[in-house]
């Protein structure tokens, strides 16, 4: 059985990336920057609903990490309904990786991280 790759809204990822470079906007200079700022922010990129097919969910990660299968564990079956959510990771506006979570039920189940979060 074929997987099928499940895709974020590029609308959402969009705005968190907008947010991000608009937090940062005129900011970026040795007098502006605070002490403590070390230029991380995480914003959230959507979330889509997704199933669980031959104990995986798969998804298409946008800002070039390509195509990923995020194992299931077993106890939860084939058919099961998840949730997928996106997190945008940056550094001083730039993108620089995502954070994928996979829910079941409310319960974070999957976690993982492509580039630098």
């Amino acid at each position: 059985m074929a997987n099928d790759f499940h895709s974020f809204d590029d609308k959402a990822i969009q705005a968190a990336l907008d947010a991000a470079q608009g937090h940062f906007e005129n900011k970026i200079s040795p007098s502006s920057i605070d002490s403590a700022e070390d230029g991380h922010l995480s914003l959230a990129g959507g979330c889509i609903s997704v199933t669980v097919e031959d104990g995986k969910v798969c998804l298409n990660l946008p800002l070039g990490f390509g195509k990923y299968c995020f194992p299931i564990p077993s106890i939860i079956p084939d058919g099961t309904a998840a949730e997928a959510c996106l997190s945008i990771c940056t550094t001083f506006g730039i993108p620089t990786g995502v954070r994928v979570t996979i829910s079941v039920a409310g319960k974070v189940i999957v976690s993982k991280s492509f580039g630098k979060c």
